[in-house]
């Protein structure tokens, strides 16, 4: 298993952080940036189109949960299930940065901020 650990290469283009991923630290995935078997993906492929490293970078949408791409089914689905909260990851990554937010969710051993 590797160790979670603060790595802004880390974190998914929609503010999920692959560090503490369970399938990430047991080897089974090699992380949002590195998986190219996630073609399905479209907010990973919009912001591969506009060089973006996370949609906190997106000049379109300033809130995420306005895009359709971010703010889909599928992106209900998984908050539903895992009570996650990828638009509170995204402004968090927009407040206090790559390595800031990584930091954080490496020391809280977090995928993602948690609903409330």
């Amino acid at each position: 298993m590797k160790p979670i650990v603060v790595d802004q290469s880390l974190i998914a283009y929609c503010g999920l952080y692959c560090g503490a991923c369970k399938k990430y630290i047991s080897g089974t995935c090699l992380g949002c940036h590195e998986n190219n078997k996630a073609g399905w993906c479209k907010v990973r492929a919009c912001n591969i189109q506009n060089n973006y490293q996370s949609c906190a970078d997106c000049k379109e949408f300033s809130n995420p949960m306005d895009c359709k791409k971010f703010n889909n089914f599928f992106s209900k689905f998984f908050a539903l299930v895992f009570k996650s909260d990828r638009a509170a990851c995204i402004d968090k990554i927009k407040k206090e940065g790559y390595n800031g937010f990584a930091l954080y969710m490496a020391e809280h051993k977090l995928q993602s901020i948690k609903r409330i």
